[in-house]
């Protein structure tokens, strides 16, 4: 594919993205920038979460996975299922009737502002972390394809999609970040939809010749009750994927946004559960259209040395039409740039609310208080998206072989507080000390860590995969109980 095609590829892309965010942000308030006006209609909430929960990480990773994983990923998307079914009829009432905008108030409601400002920094350092290293992957794929070609270097890359990122969301906030999720969702799907098509022509087979393929191939197999030490097994990916989607969207400011954006309560709940049945049929998707990836690169004697590679090797490279290599341009970059947009609108929210205290400007009435939070806002605006480029450039160091792993492992430690944290309070009355609480979050995570480098020693050769999060929530409440008395 040439980099001219790929520049006309970003650019008609680019062109529909600034469009639909500035048809968005007519008319949003400064509220409005933080909550999108709760006007949402729930079918565009719920398309726009299916986007919100797949970056442009899962794009490449999720069909690069099936080499080594088969089609494992659903058991983990099964424990979604029921994560999700938690987070509509548990959390999304409780936020509801707290009126929060940032997800991290009821953490001070409950144990007092030292919860908070622990919470919120939890969360942020979290999707610092993870929202960089979703956008560093892609700005690889676009490095190799493009900005090489021309002597661009990296940290260019980097800056031009956080800049554009930024200038797309500077007005319009959450509304903006849902209408153009919504268009990410839909051009993401039809992108892989149409890749399949193209895969299934070239190896001369019909859909239900490809089905057949898939099914006698070796990847296609979902359910590994046979080893319960293989980070495969399935009550290991089952029970993880329910506090993973439990503490990485119900608990994370930016996959919430779009759901508490709503009209109303009933609204969310209903939202949340047609979009976690659009995600697993996209899911399974992704994960045909790698196994049909892998069929196809097998039959030529082709070697991917790194998963992540497949998708985009074999778009570009392979032999296949054109338009395939479009497609997979227009979804990886739609993937892309919403993610880091939704992500940069979030850390700007709760930067802004939850760590430099703009709640009480948020809350006045006064025009001077609405001045003060607009030019907070802006300046934590402008922040967030300068730390996002640096940590994308620092992550160019290291490698991001299966990086969708690396995202759920890393979350996992740093997601573990959060998720105690918020258990304690629903489950408990009790109350803790509050300085106690951001030591107990810092030594959760450190004591997860040195169990799971020396569990195979101490557990009879148990391995963690991404149950570390349960392992890491569980030490946060130990603390929580210890460090507390009955109300």
């Amino acid at each position: 594919m040439s980099p001219t095609a790929i520049i006309l590829t970003l650019g008609v892309y680019l062109l529909l993205l600034f469009t639909v965010a500035w048809l968005a942000s007519r008319g949003v308030t400064q509220g409005a920038f933080f909550t999108g006006g709760r006007g949402t209609p729930r079918l565009v909430a719920a398309i726009a979460m299916v986007g919100a929960a797949m970056s442009g990480v899962t794009y490449i990773s999720v069909p690069g996975s099936v080499a080594a994983d088969s089609f494992s990923y659903l058991q983990t998307t099964l424990g979604f299922f029921v994560g999700y079914v938690v987070i509509a009829y548990l959390l999304i009432p409780l936020y509801y009737r707290l009126g929060v905008v940032s997800l991290y108030e009821y953490l001070d409601q409950r144990f007092g502002l030292m919860a908070h400002k622990t919470g919120a920094w939890m969360f942020f350092i979290s999707k610092i972390l993870s929202a960089s290293l979703r956008a560093y992957v892609i700005c690889v794929v676009l490095q190799g394809v493009l900005y090489d070609h021309y002597g661009i270097p990296f940290a260019a890359n980097a800056a031009l999609m956080m800049a554009l990122v930024w200038l797309y969301t500077r007005r319009g906030g959450v509304r903006s970040v849902v209408w153009v999720e919504m268009l990410k969702t839909i051009l993401m799907v039809g992108s892989v939809a149409a890749c399949i098509i193209f895969v299934i022509n070239a190896l001369g087979l019909s859909v239900g010749g490809a089905l057949s393929a898939i099914a006698e191939s070796d990847y296609s197999r979902i359910l590994f009750f046979d080893d319960a030490l293989d980070r495969r097994y399935f009550w290991k990916q089952f029970i993880a994927g329910i506090f993973l989607v439990i503490a990485m969207t119900g608990l994370d400011q930016d996959m919430m946004q779009t759901m508490l954006s709503c009209r109303t309560q009933r609204d969310a709940q209903r939202g949340m559960m047609q979009s976690i049945v659009i995600q697993v049929v996209v899911i399974t998707l992704f994960l045909a259209l790698g196994a049909l990836l892998y069929i196809y690169v097998d039959g030529r004697g082709v070697d991917i040395e790194r998963s992540d590679d497949l998708f985009g090797y074999v778009a570009t490279q392979c032999g296949l039409p054109l338009a395939v290599g479009v497609l997979f341009i227009l979804g990886l970059v739609a993937s892309t740039y919403s993610s880091a947009g939704s992500a940069l609108t979030a850390l700007t929210t709760s930067l802004s609310l939850d760590i430099l205290d703009g709640r009480k400007r948020y809350d006045s009435t006064t025009e001077s208080g609405a001045r003060e939070l607009e030019h907070l806002r802006r300046r934590s605006h402008t922040l967030v998206a300068v730390i996002m480029t640096l940590v994308i450039i620092l992550f160019h160091q290291w490698s991001t072989a299966g990086a969708i792993t690396l995202i759920f492992t890393m979350a996992s430690y740093t997601y573990g507080p959060l998720l105690g944290l918020f258990s304690f309070g629903l489950m408990t009355r009790r109350r803790v000390a509050p300085r106690a609480v951001p030591i107990i979050a810092l030594i959760s995570p450190l004591a997860s860590y040195v169990v799971t480098r020396n569990s195979e020693a101490w557990l009879w050769g148990y391995t963690f995969s991404y149950e570390i999060l349960i392992l890491n929530a569980a030490l946060t409440m130990l603390g929580l109980w210890l460090c507390s008395k009955r109300e």
